[in-house]
Protein backbone atom coordinates (compact mmCIF):
# COMPACT_ATOMS: atom_id res chain seq x y z
CA UNK A 1 0.00 0.00 0.00
CA UNK A 2 2.84 2.41 0.55
CA UNK A 3 4.67 1.43 -2.59
CA UNK A 4 1.35 2.49 -4.50
CA UNK A 5 1.54 5.70 -3.08
CA UNK A 6 5.46 6.78 -3.42
CA UNK A 7 5.04 5.33 -6.96
CA UNK A 8 1.68 7.82 -7.60
CA UNK A 9 3.76 10.44 -5.97
CA UNK A 10 6.96 10.07 -8.75
CA UNK A 11 4.53 9.87 -11.71
CA UNK A 12 2.96 13.18 -10.55
CA UNK A 13 6.07 14.92 -9.92
CA UNK A 14 7.64 13.68 -13.32
CA UNK A 15 4.29 14.82 -15.33
CA UNK A 16 4.71 18.53 -13.35
CA UNK A 17 8.15 18.82 -14.32
CA UNK A 18 7.64 18.24 -17.89
CA UNK A 19 4.96 20.49 -18.21
CA UNK A 20 7.59 23.02 -16.63
CA UNK A 21 10.13 22.12 -19.09
CA UNK A 22 7.79 22.28 -22.14
CA UNK A 23 6.70 25.51 -20.91
CA UNK A 24 10.32 27.08 -20.52
CA UNK A 25 11.06 25.86 -24.03
CA UNK A 26 8.08 27.12 -25.38
CA UNK A 27 9.25 31.03 -24.37
CA UNK A 28 11.15 33.08 -26.54
CA UNK A 29 14.40 34.47 -24.61
CA UNK A 30 14.52 38.02 -25.72
CA UNK A 31 17.65 39.99 -27.55
CA UNK A 32 19.54 42.15 -25.25
CA UNK A 33 19.10 46.25 -26.31
CA UNK A 34 21.65 47.74 -28.87
CA UNK A 35 24.45 49.61 -27.44
CA UNK A 36 23.86 53.23 -27.81
CA UNK A 37 25.72 55.01 -30.58
CA UNK A 38 28.85 57.15 -29.39
CA UNK A 39 28.50 61.36 -28.87
CA UNK A 40 29.16 63.62 -31.43
CA UNK A 41 32.80 65.25 -30.86
CA UNK A 42 32.84 68.65 -29.89
CA UNK A 43 33.26 71.47 -32.45
CA UNK A 44 36.71 72.48 -32.86
CA UNK A 45 38.03 75.69 -30.83
CA UNK A 46 38.69 78.86 -33.10
CA UNK A 47 42.02 79.85 -34.47
CA UNK A 48 42.76 83.44 -35.32
CA UNK A 49 45.98 85.38 -36.36
CA UNK A 50 46.83 88.89 -37.16
CA UNK A 51 49.66 90.70 -38.36
CA UNK A 52 50.64 94.29 -39.56
CA UNK A 53 53.48 95.17 -42.50
CA UNK A 54 54.54 97.52 -40.26
CA UNK A 55 54.52 98.01 -36.02
CA UNK A 56 55.94 101.55 -36.02
CA UNK A 57 54.68 104.20 -38.69
CA UNK A 58 55.03 107.75 -39.18
CA UNK A 59 51.16 109.67 -38.77
CA UNK A 60 49.45 110.28 -42.11
CA UNK A 61 50.96 106.70 -43.22
CA UNK A 62 49.51 103.09 -43.83
CA UNK A 63 49.68 99.88 -42.67
CA UNK A 64 48.12 96.32 -43.77
CA UNK A 65 46.36 94.33 -41.64
CA UNK A 66 46.60 90.95 -42.54
CA UNK A 67 44.27 87.84 -40.67
CA UNK A 68 43.57 83.75 -41.13
CA UNK A 69 41.48 81.51 -39.06
CA UNK A 70 40.16 78.27 -38.84
CA UNK A 71 36.82 76.85 -37.73
CA UNK A 72 34.72 80.35 -36.95
CA UNK A 73 31.50 81.31 -38.71
CA UNK A 74 32.37 84.87 -37.79
CA UNK A 75 35.27 87.08 -37.56
CA UNK A 76 35.14 90.86 -36.29
CA UNK A 77 38.33 93.49 -36.79
CA UNK A 78 38.46 96.74 -34.75
CA UNK A 79 38.61 99.69 -34.26
CA UNK A 80 36.82 100.45 -36.97
CA UNK A 81 36.94 97.93 -39.92
CA UNK A 82 33.90 95.62 -38.63
CA UNK A 83 32.70 92.23 -39.77
CA UNK A 84 35.68 90.29 -42.30
CA UNK A 85 36.36 87.41 -44.17
CA UNK A 86 37.97 84.31 -42.65
CA UNK A 87 40.75 85.23 -44.31
CA UNK A 88 42.12 88.61 -45.74
CA UNK A 89 44.08 91.93 -45.79
CA UNK A 90 42.89 95.55 -44.97
CA UNK A 91 44.73 98.94 -44.72
CA UNK A 92 44.74 101.02 -42.12
CA UNK A 93 46.00 104.32 -41.34
CA UNK A 94 45.31 105.28 -37.98
CA UNK A 95 45.89 108.79 -36.20
CA UNK A 96 47.30 107.75 -33.09
CA UNK A 97 48.86 104.51 -31.98
CA UNK A 98 46.22 101.61 -32.10
CA UNK A 99 45.54 98.24 -31.01
CA UNK A 100 44.03 96.14 -33.61
CA UNK A 101 41.88 92.94 -32.39
CA UNK A 102 40.06 90.74 -34.47
CA UNK A 103 37.57 88.05 -32.74
CA UNK A 104 36.87 84.49 -34.66
CA UNK A 105 33.38 82.73 -33.38
CA UNK A 106 32.17 79.39 -34.11
CA UNK A 107 30.29 76.36 -32.54
CA UNK A 108 33.58 75.81 -30.67
CA UNK A 109 33.75 79.32 -29.04
CA UNK A 110 35.55 82.39 -29.65
CA UNK A 111 39.22 83.43 -29.96
CA UNK A 112 41.37 86.46 -30.16
CA UNK A 113 44.44 88.16 -31.77
CA UNK A 114 45.95 91.47 -31.58
CA UNK A 115 48.23 93.68 -33.35
CA UNK A 116 49.52 97.27 -31.78
CA UNK A 117 50.51 100.14 -34.37
CA UNK A 118 52.70 102.85 -33.11
CA UNK A 119 52.33 106.24 -34.80
CA UNK A 120 55.41 108.94 -34.08
CA UNK A 121 54.52 111.78 -33.45
CA UNK A 122 55.30 114.50 -35.58
CA UNK A 123 58.64 116.32 -35.21
CA UNK A 124 57.84 120.02 -33.62
CA UNK A 125 58.33 122.14 -36.63
CA UNK A 126 61.16 124.13 -37.11
CA UNK A 127 62.10 127.26 -34.74
CA UNK A 128 60.61 130.76 -36.91
CA UNK A 129 63.91 131.99 -38.80
CA UNK A 130 65.86 134.79 -37.29
CA UNK A 131 64.48 137.76 -38.89
CA UNK A 132 66.87 139.16 -41.50
CA UNK A 133 68.90 141.79 -40.39
CA UNK A 134 68.38 145.37 -41.73
CA UNK A 135 71.56 147.32 -43.87
CA UNK A 136 70.91 149.89 -40.40
CA UNK A 137 71.71 146.90 -37.88
CA UNK A 138 74.71 145.44 -40.41
CA UNK A 139 76.12 148.98 -40.34
CA UNK A 140 76.13 149.33 -36.61
CA UNK A 141 77.73 146.05 -36.09
CA UNK A 142 80.46 146.35 -38.63
CA UNK A 143 81.43 149.64 -39.34
CA UNK A 144 83.71 150.60 -36.29
CA UNK A 145 84.84 153.51 -35.37
CA UNK A 146 88.72 154.57 -34.58
CA UNK A 147 89.93 156.31 -31.90
CA UNK A 148 92.48 158.08 -31.11
CA UNK A 149 95.05 159.25 -28.62
CA UNK A 150 95.28 162.79 -26.94
CA UNK A 151 95.96 165.50 -29.19
CA UNK A 152 96.88 163.04 -31.99
CA UNK A 153 95.47 161.80 -35.05
CA UNK A 154 97.99 158.82 -36.02
CA UNK A 155 96.01 155.37 -36.45
CA UNK A 156 96.23 153.32 -33.19
CA UNK A 157 96.94 149.42 -33.49
CA UNK A 158 93.31 148.93 -31.94
CA UNK A 159 91.95 151.52 -34.89
CA UNK A 160 94.03 149.31 -37.62
CA UNK A 161 91.77 146.39 -36.62
CA UNK A 162 88.54 147.96 -36.20
CA UNK A 163 88.94 149.93 -39.49
CA UNK A 164 89.84 146.77 -41.19
CA UNK A 165 86.56 145.29 -40.33
CA UNK A 166 84.96 148.54 -41.52
CA UNK A 167 87.03 148.12 -44.97
CA UNK A 168 85.59 144.24 -45.17
CA UNK A 169 81.99 145.54 -45.00
CA UNK A 170 81.97 148.39 -46.92
CA UNK A 171 84.03 146.14 -49.82
CA UNK A 172 81.01 143.85 -49.72
CA UNK A 173 78.45 146.44 -49.44
CA UNK A 174 79.31 148.57 -52.53
CA UNK A 175 76.43 150.49 -52.34
CA UNK A 176 77.16 151.92 -48.86
CA UNK A 177 78.72 155.15 -48.92
CA UNK A 178 79.89 156.81 -45.61
CA UNK A 179 80.66 159.98 -43.87
CA UNK A 180 83.81 160.52 -41.68
CA UNK A 181 83.15 162.53 -38.68
CA UNK A 182 86.34 164.02 -36.82
CA UNK A 183 85.95 164.05 -33.33
CA UNK A 184 87.79 165.82 -30.41
CA UNK A 185 87.25 166.03 -26.80
CA UNK A 186 86.51 169.03 -25.03
CA UNK A 187 90.37 170.37 -23.99
CA UNK A 188 91.60 173.31 -26.33
CA UNK A 189 89.76 175.38 -28.75
CA UNK A 190 87.18 175.26 -31.07
CA UNK A 191 89.24 176.40 -33.70
CA UNK A 192 91.99 173.94 -32.94
CA UNK A 193 89.80 170.83 -32.60
CA UNK A 194 87.98 171.71 -35.80
CA UNK A 195 91.63 171.11 -37.40
CA UNK A 196 92.63 168.06 -35.70
CA UNK A 197 88.73 166.45 -36.26
CA UNK A 198 89.51 167.18 -40.10
CA UNK A 199 93.16 165.80 -39.58
CA UNK A 200 91.60 162.46 -37.51
CA UNK A 201 88.42 162.04 -40.24
CA UNK A 202 90.98 162.29 -43.15
CA UNK A 203 94.00 159.84 -42.05
CA UNK A 204 91.21 157.61 -40.91
CA UNK A 205 89.88 157.94 -44.85
CA UNK A 206 93.45 157.65 -46.22
CA UNK A 207 93.69 154.45 -44.00
CA UNK A 208 90.32 152.51 -45.50
CA UNK A 209 91.60 153.64 -49.41
CA UNK A 210 94.22 151.71 -48.57
CA UNK A 211 92.73 148.96 -47.78
CA UNK A 212 90.70 148.96 -51.00
CA UNK A 213 87.57 151.40 -50.33
CA UNK A 214 87.31 153.82 -53.32
CA UNK A 215 88.00 157.34 -52.17
CA UNK A 216 84.36 158.32 -53.71
CA UNK A 217 82.66 156.90 -51.38
CA UNK A 218 83.56 158.82 -48.45
CA UNK A 219 83.26 162.52 -47.28
CA UNK A 220 84.85 163.56 -44.40
CA UNK A 221 83.41 166.31 -41.98
CA UNK A 222 85.00 167.77 -38.86
CA UNK A 223 82.94 168.72 -35.73
CA UNK A 224 85.69 169.19 -33.03
CA UNK A 225 84.78 169.40 -29.49
CA UNK A 226 80.93 170.50 -30.60
CA UNK A 227 79.29 167.11 -30.63
CA UNK A 228 80.81 165.15 -27.78
CA UNK A 229 79.64 161.71 -27.44
CA UNK A 230 80.05 161.82 -23.82
CA UNK A 231 80.02 164.52 -21.31
CA UNK A 232 81.87 163.54 -18.35
CA UNK A 233 85.10 165.58 -17.80
CA UNK A 234 87.39 162.73 -17.28
CA UNK A 235 89.89 160.70 -19.10
CA UNK A 236 87.18 157.68 -20.03
CA UNK A 237 85.08 160.20 -21.22
CA UNK A 238 87.10 161.93 -23.11
CA UNK A 239 88.62 158.84 -24.59
CA UNK A 240 85.19 158.42 -26.12
CA UNK A 241 84.85 161.69 -27.80
CA UNK A 242 88.60 161.07 -29.88
CA UNK A 243 87.44 159.73 -32.79
CA UNK A 244 87.03 158.74 -36.72
CA UNK A 245 82.70 158.16 -36.42
CA UNK A 246 81.09 156.79 -39.17
CA UNK A 247 77.42 157.65 -40.46
CA UNK A 248 75.71 156.56 -43.75
CA UNK A 249 76.37 159.11 -46.09
CA UNK A 250 72.59 160.86 -47.19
Amino acid sequence: MMRSRFSGKAILFCLLASVLLVAACAKKVAPPPPAPPPPPPAPARPTVTLQASSTFIQKGESVTLSWSSTNATQLTLGPGVGTVAPEGSTRVSPEASTTYTITATGPGGSADASARITVAAPPPPPPPAPPAETMEEMFRKNVLDAFFDYDKSDIRPDAREALSRTAQFLRTNAPINVTIEGHCDERGSTEYNLGLGERRAQATKQFLIQLGVAPERMETVSYGKEKPFCTASNEACWQQNRRGHFVPAR
